[in-house]
């Protein structure tokens, strides 16, 4: 069905779609086309509610403007969608406006940042930084001890046990992570500048984090990979990526979650900031715990924030840190029983820059 108004919708921008009473899109602007990646000729008939993902308020602002007993709304506004044309993997985000018309609805989308909020890195105060250093002071002496007693139980393992091979594995994890642990504690202490990045597969950090995961929850937890085997080697800091991975899944294992699953695609012709970028991994943590409570979505990531009474809320702040030193982002999206955290790093990282 053609739109008389179209041509001159096509001339706006921002990105525009109309659709019918029921919701189903009878076109859009060729700024909506552009925006979601297809051609607007492939708008009409697509339910507006499918183009939200992972959410129903598309859906449940249409249902209740048309339900029974309700008086209809002749304008909504929808506050930070994430938006996909179906069966596209990538989400856009907007604030969306949806206002009627005499034969259905006008849908405007107003794209905003994955992540909108103040820079964390603006945010963090000199004070901060003083605690942090007494912090890492503080944890010095434990991490020798834990150092110790590891080296201990190694000495102990029966090499004619059964379970030799598995405890050795455990001890030989333990001692990588509390070696791992006091480099941090080194950084905070005496910062250095950032070593050269090397080459890395991104596989074979994920695998570290989950035999970390296995270690921590055990059988309580379904640990899934969604890999995709043809991302090619780039170069970054496989100890610091590990440590911001292992923070995403830990907080989701603390969140209740029963199911988390770790996934990387490739991703064309990304934006990252202002920068793009020929190609960037797209790494997503998504797990069916608890969700980010409403009241912390816009600090998340400071320092000190926590939803839980004995979190540190250092966490995320430094896999934000190490997504920067990447020269990538690291966003987020949840909701309670569905929450994914997206690292988005770019592959064309000149080698040697840190």
């Amino acid at each position: 069905m053609t739109d008389p108004v179209a041509p001159t919708l096509d001339a706006l921008t921002t990105p525009l779609a109309w659709a019918d009473a029921a919701g189903v899109l009878l076109g859009g602007n060729l700024a909506m086309g552009r925006w979601l990646g297809v051609s607007s000729r492939r708008l009409p008939g697509v339910p507006m509610a499918a183009l939200e993902v992972d959410g129903d308020m598309l859906a449940r602002a249409l249902s209740e403007a048309g339900a029974d007993g309700i008086p209809p709304r002749d304008f909504a506004r929808l506050r930070h969608l994430a938006l996909a044309f179906p069966g596209h993997d990538v989400p856009r985000f907007a604030d969306v406006s949806l206002s009627r018309t005499d034969t259905g609805w006008l849908f405007e989308a107003h794209p905003v940042e994955e992540f909108p909020g103040e820079d964390p890195a603006v945010a963090l105060p000199s004070a901060l930084s003083a605690a942090l250093k007494g912090l890492a002071h503080e944890l010095r002496n434990p991490l020798a001890g834990l150092k110790g007693a590891a080296q201990l139980l190694a000495r102990r393992i029966d090499a004619s046990s059964e379970d030799a091979r598995d405890s050795r594995e455990l001890v030989a994890l333990i001692e990588a992570e509390v070696a791992r642990l006091a480099a941090l504690l080194d950084r905070l202490l005496s910062p250095t500048p950032a070593q050269p990045h090397e080459p890395l597969n991104i596989h074979a950090v994920l695998e570290r984090v989950l035999r970390l995961a296995e270690a921590d929850a055990g059988w309580a937890v379904k640990l899934t990979r969604d890999y995709d085997p043809s991302l090619p080697e780039f170069t970054g800091d496989a100890d610091r990526l590990t440590q911001a991975v292992w923070n995403l899944v830990r907080n989701a294992i603390e969140a209740g979650a029963v199911n988390i699953s770790l996934r990387t695609r490739a991703e064309h012709g990304a934006r990252i900031g202002d920068e793009p970028h020929s190609l960037a991994l797209r790494l997503e943590i998504s797990d069916d715990g608890r969700g980010v409570p409403e009241e912390l979505a816009e600090r998340l990531f400071l320092p000190l924030v926590s939803g839980r009474a004995e979190g540190t809320g250092l966490g995320l702040a430094l896999a934000q840190q190490v997504a920067r030193e990447h020269r990538g982002s690291l966003v987020y999206r949840s909701r309670p029983g569905h929450t994914v955290f997206t690292l988005l790093l770019p592959m064309s990282v000149e080698k040697g820059h840190a």
